[in-house]
Formats: structure tokens, C-alpha cells, sequence
């Protein structure tokens, strides 16, 4: 009689499933999130075009103010040429002049008044210049604008269709199966947070609890502290809801701070700072194109709006691949004494990834 199969077969099918599963959702979820970062970027690109189009139409408008009273003032000069009422040249008010005196007096008038039509001129031909070039720069303008209208669009349908992928395979899988992933997961971020504390990336054990942040990183940070809870929206930065670049980015904004809007753009511009030299309120950048950022709370653990179907939480800073950590406020001076914000009622709860249905992006 052939020996019985092992017992653990099947488990460990399943488990080489579950695994395959979550591979496979944590790339949707990465190639979702690249691209929302991209669309993103665009966005606040447009809205700086946007600017540049308002700045360049107030300056014609005004250039065609002025060329318009140029021209007016031109104007009269040719009525007055025509009508006869310049008069004599100088020289010969000069010879048939009774007083001579007056006469030199006069002359110099006139001088002053050709002096006048010259200037008049000279600005009316500025001015014609001028609105030229601005309403060349104005078409240009609104030329870039619409083009970086339509990658926008063409970006944001890319984002939909990333985030209809997952939930095309969110919607195959069973509760079971759902439950399975978000435990696999679990496991997967406690043995990469581990691993990381014991590495002694982020210093000896226990230093990085005796940190403190700058007066505005502990405001940035209670400031997100005060948004767990509030769900993931893509593109979202506020009040109800946040992606994850705009939780750090408004945290930054409501502490006194403009940072960059996207996570590519803060790993990009704000100032680099060591994992072991991390602070209450930094930024901890993921992935190797930084498309995802969370804000340092202490103790190895951030605040990150995770992932589409998830909530703000708290979350161990390896819940994601690390790239690095940038700090806004690099000139300031850590606070003399700190007493990190009160986390709320199941701060930490739910997955760090989210498995929930994911929100498009609107219109």
C-alpha cells in the first residue's frame, strides 16, 4: 500500500497561493500608486500654468490700457499736425517775431512740445511692442496649459484603470481568502519590522524614542494624528479624506510649512536625514521611484494613509519597502521637552495595505 501523502501538502499549496495572491495585489496596488503620483505631478503643474496664464492676461490687459491712451494722445498730436496749430517752425517765429525775447521764450516751449510728440511716440511704439510680446507669451501660455490638460486626463484614465484592476481581483477573492492575505501580510510586516530594528537602522534601542521634533514637526505630526481614521481617497488631501502625499503634505501646511504635494517631489526637494537620525515629524519615503510617504511618529512606527480601502493609521515603518527620510525643517532645533500626541482608540487597527475597494479618481 502507497504511504499517504503529507498531511501539510495542501496547507502548503495554499499558503504558495495566498503568497502568489498578494505578490500579485502589492503590484497592482505599486502600479496604481506610480501613476497617481504621475497625475499628480501634472496636476500641480497645470495649476502653476494656470498662474502663469492669469499673470501674463492681467499684464496685456494692462498693456492694452496704456497703448490705448498712447495712441489716444497720438492722436490729438496728428489732429493738431493737420489743423494747423503747431504752428511756425521755431526759427521762423524767430525772424518775424516783434520781441525777440518773447520769441526766444516761445521757442523753447515749442521745443518742450516737440519734446512731448516725441516721447508720446516713442511710448505709443514701446507700448505696440509690448502687447505684442504678451499676447505672444499669452498664446504660448494657454497653449501649454492645454496640452498639460490633456496628459493630465490621460494620466487620471491610466489611475482608473490601475485601480480597476484591483478591484477586479479583490472582487474574485473570497472572505477567506481576503483574511488569508491580510495575515500573510501581517506576518510579512512584523518580520521586516523586526529585521529592521534589529539591523540598527534607526540607532541603538531606544534612542530614537528620546528624539524629539521641532516645535512645527510636533504640530505636523499632531496634525495627522488628528486624521486617523479619515479614509484613503485618491487625490484626496483633505479634510475627509487623504491620499498619502496629501496627509503629509497638509500636515506640513497646517504647521506653518509648504512642502511639495507629491511623495516624489518631497524625496526629491526637502533635505535627506539618516533612518537613525529620524524625528517626530519627518518623512519616511518608500519604494524605489518614492511613489509613497508617511510621517514619522516615533518609536520605529509613522502615520500614513496606506493604500486605497484603507484608513489613516499608524503603522511600523516597514510596512513598506524603505527608500529614505527627508526632513522639512531641517534648521530648526528639536523642542526641549516632548510629549508625543495621544493616539486614538484603534489607531493601529486594519491592514497596512488595505484590501477594501478602491476610490477612483473623479472627473
Amino acid at each position: 500500500m502507497p504511504p499517504s501523502p503529507p498531511l501539510a501538502a495542501p496547507a502548503v499549496r495554499e499558503e504558495a497561493t495566498v503568497a502568489k495572491l498578494l505578490t500579485e495585489l502589492q503590484k497592482l496596488y505599486q502600479r496604481a500608486e506610480e501613476a497617481s503620483e504621475t497625475y499628480k505631478a501634472t496636476e500641480e503643474s497645470v495649476k502653476e500654468q494656470l498662474g502663469e496664464v492669469k499673470k501674463v492676461t492681467a499684464g496685456l490687459s494692462r498693456a492694452r490700457v496704456a497703448l490705448a491712451e498712447s495712441r489716444g494722445a497720438a492722436g490729438r498730436l496728428a489732429r493738431e499736425q493737420y489743423q494747423g496749430r503747431s504752428g511756425l517752425s521755431p526759427y521762423l517765429r524767430l525772424l518775424l517775431a516783434k520781441d525777440p525775447q518773447h520769441a526766444l521764450a516761445q521757442g523753447h516751449v515749442l521745443r518742450r512740445a516737440a519734446d512731448d510728440r516725441a516721447a508720446t511716440i516713442a511710448r505709443l511704439e514701446r507700448g505696440e511692442r509690448r502687447a505684442d510680446e504678451l499676447a505672444t507669451r499669452e498664446r504660448s501660455a494657454l497653449d501649454k496649459r492645454q496640452t498639460l490638460a490633456r496628459k493630465q486626463k490621460k494620466q487620471r484614465d491610466v489611475v482608473r484603470a490601475r485601480l480597476a484592476e484591483v478591484q477586479t481581483l479583490l472582487a474574485s477573492l473570497t472572505d477567506e481568502q481576503l483574511a488569508d492575505l491580510a495575515r500573510l501580510e501581517e506576518r510579512r510586516t512584523g518580520a521586516a519590522q523586526r529585521g529592521l530594528l534589529a539591523s540598527g537602522a534607526l540607532g541603538s534601542p531606544g534612542s530614537a524614542a528620546t528624539r524629539a521634533p521641532s516645535r512645527q514637526g510636533g504640530r505636523a505630526l499632531e496634525y495627522a494624528v488628528r486624521q486617523i481614521g479619515k479614509p484613503y481617497v485618491w487625490g484626496a488631501e483633505g479634510p475627509g479624506s487623504f491620499d498619502c502625499s496629501g496627509l503629509t503634505s497638509q500636515a506640513w501646511a497646517h504647521a506653518g510649512k509648504e512642502i511639495p504635494r507629491t511623495s516624489q517631489e518631497q524625496w526629491r526637494q526637502l533635505p535627506k536625514v539618516p533612518l537613525r537620525e529620524l524625528r517626530p515629524g519627518d518623512l519616511v519615503i518608500y519604494f524605489p521611484k518614492a511613489t509613497h510617504v508617511a510621517i514619522y511618529l516615533g518609536d520605529g512606527m509613522v502615520v500614513q494613509a496606506p493604500r486605497p480601502g484603507a484608513r489613516v493609521k499608524v503603522s511600523p515603518i516597514a510596512a513598506n519597502p524603505l527608500l529614505g527620510a527627508v526632513r522639512p525643517d531641517p534648521l530648526l532645533k528639536p523642542m526641549a521637552s516632548y510629549t508625543p500626541p495621544k493616539l486614538p482608540p484603534g489607531a493601529a487597527a486594519g491592514e497596512d495595505r488595505g484590501y477594501g475597494s478602491p476610490t477612483a479618481p473623479q472627473a
